[in-house]
This record gives C-alpha cells, structure tokens and sequence, in this order.
C-alpha cells in the first residue's frame, strides 16, 4: 500500500494526487467528502473539485445527494474513469434483495454506469455481515461495481467482514484524525491490504484552532487544517476525504503534497490527548454499531 503517482499535476500550484494500493484497487489518498453538502451548492462544489484537481468523490445513499455528485461529476471537463467514485449501502438496505435495487438507485442518481468503490456504510448488529456483501460481490461480477469495502467497522468487525466473502475489501472507512488512536485498526489494515479512509479528518472544524497543529505548520507555511491532513496522508496506507464547499478551502485541502512532516513532526502529532469533550464525541461510531435500526 504504498503511495504512486496518480496523474500529473493539473498546475504548477496543484501537485499530483498520489494514490494508496490496496487490494486490487488504486485509491487517490485525498478525496472530495460530501456529507451534508446537498443541492446545488453539491453539484456545484464537486464540479469545482474535479476542475481543480480532485479525483476523488465520497458520497452514499444516506447522503440523500447522489444526484447532486453526479450532477458534477457530469458537469466537470474531467473523463468519468479518471473518478474514483465511492457510495455507501445504508443501513435499511443491507438485505440482499435490497442491496440489489438501492444500488441500482444509485447508478441512476449519479448518472453512471458504475461505481468505483462500494462500502457498507454501517455494520448492523441484525443482519449478518455476509448477507450484504455477498449481494455487492454480485453487483461486482455484473460490472456495476469495482471495488468493496466496509466503513465504520472495528477491527474485530473488518476480520469477520473479510472472512465473509470471497472478494477483496479494499478499505475501512473510519472517523480518523489527531485526536482519534487507530493503530490497532491502522495495524490490521496494513497486514491485509486493506487501506484506511479517514472521514471527519479535519475533526469537524476542531483542528483548526489546535496551537500543536498551528505550530508545526508555522514552519512549513502551512494552515494547521493542512498539517492535520498531511499527518493523516503521509501515513502508510490512509486515505483522507475532508469536507470542502468554497474553492478556497477545496484548493487548501488539495494543497498538502508539496511539503512532509518529520518523524518527530508526526510523533508531535501522535502524541496529541483529546479534551473530554472530542473523547465524548468519539464514541458515536460505538454507539451507532449498538443500536438496532
């Protein structure tokens, strides 16, 4: 899993995305996150994205603005297999007939004829983790999907995931960033060819006023939202798909493969401690794969 270049630099400014191997697939290690982004603001950010140099789109069908992404995605002067495009099974749709017509939805939301990666957005404690799955991995050999994955699955969960079907899962996608431990995850995913994705990895705004963060990017030139971000890409084997709506920002999150963290930089931010508060908030994924619905 280690990073290649993807494609050459869009320009001088934007430096090439590189992309993490996992599996069968090649994943852009930095990606265009569309969580509560809905509506034209949707269509039009990720058009923006792919201009700039974003090759890379997350959304799922709870996101309810997968017509949207594909509105974009459809608008932008970028070839639809230069994309990688991932979308999410919910939760009310893991039986095996369900799968089957939801994602079918999904294609024709997004205006394509397949997706790039397809997680399961949530484990349910429920349905058994296979049932979804082995419908995906149908949807695979049909050609209407690429690549599986899981997202929001502990380790112990992602073991059984993998065990439960005869195809690669190529990611975790987790909430992931300076203030959230995931070597253990991170350890698992390394020696099984998993990558890790981090969603929220900007912690939903709470790096931005961190003094470690800012320091450390006072060196480079660099905002401590960027730091944060690069702490997550530099690491072997992690995808990173933040929130951006403005091309400002987009053009910021883009812009963090022009400069590297030190080993004692990255140990720096390793060795952050999270406020009761982010400790809290942390704990939502758990609760979340408790509860029945």
């Amino acid at each position: 899993m280690r990073p290649a270049a993807l494609t050459e630099p869009v320009s001088d400014a934007t430096p090439a995305v590189p992309v993490v191997e996992a599996g069968d697939a090649r994943i852009p290690s930095l990606g265009l996150g569309t969580w509560q982004n809905t509506g034209s603001q949707c269509t039009e950010t990720v058009e923006t994205a792919l201009e700039l140099g974003y090759r890379h789109l997350d959304t799922a069908q709870m996101y309810d603005n997968e017509a949207e992404v594909g509105a974009g995605l459809a608008a932008a002067d970028v070839a639809r297999e230069d994309v990688f495009l991932t979308t999410k099974v919910w939760r009310s749709n893991l039986r095996h007939d369900d799968v089957h017509e939801s994602v079918r939805e999904s294609l024709d939301d997004l205006g394509v004829e397949y997706v790039d990666l397809l997680l399961v957005h949530w484990p349910h404690p429920r349905v058994p983790v296979a049932e979804p799955l082995e419908a995906m991995a149908e949807l695979r050999d049909a050609g209407l999907v690429r690549h599986l994955g899981v997202a929001n699955f502990t380790r112990e969960g992602l073991d059984a995931a993998r065990r439960a079907v005869d195809v690669p899962l190529v990611t975790d996608q987790v909430l992931y960033h300076p203030y959230v431990d995931r070597t253990d995850l991170l350890d698992y995913c390394r020696g099984h060819d998993v990558a890790l994705t981090a969603y929220s990895p900007l912690a939903r705004g709470g790096v931005l006023d961190d003094e470690v963060l800012a320091a450390v990017g006072e060196a480079h030139g660099k905002s401590a939202a960027q730091v944060a971000l690069r702490w997550l890409v530099q690491q072997d084997g992690v995808v990173a798909i933040p929130k951006a709506t403005g091309p400002e920002h987009l053009r910021e999150n883009l812009a963090v493969f022009d400069f590297s963290l030190a080993d004692a930089e990255m140990a720096r931010l390793d060795a952050i401690e999270p406020g009761l508060l982010r400790r809290v908030k942390n704990q939502f994924p758990a609760v979340m794969r408790r509860v029945p619905f």
